[in-house]
């Protein structure tokens, strides 16, 4: 299984839907808030070049928003 890490905020609709989706498949990601870590807020936009939420980076594959049928694709789950 690649390394997942999610850069979300805690208001983010599409960001809890992205978490849901993995928690439901049972899949181990880390989740780095971005309205409160800055570090993260940068990284985020180093690997996408993006300031919307969320953003995904399984296993160096960046994914903006929740896209389900990426995420399922990268992570070979139905």
């Amino acid at each position: 299984m690649p390394k997942i890490t999610i850069y979300t905020t805690p208001s983010c609709v599409y960001c809890h839907m992205t978490r849901e989706f993995l928690d439901e498949h049972n899949i181990a990601y880390e989740d780095k808030d971005v309205s409160a870590d800055e570090a993260a807020r940068e990284e985020m936009i180093k690997k996408s070049g993006q300031l919307g939420v969320p953003v995904s980076d399984i296993g160096g594959k960046i994914i903006v928003g929740f896209d389900k049928a990426a995420i399922s694709k990268l992570l070979n789950i139905g």
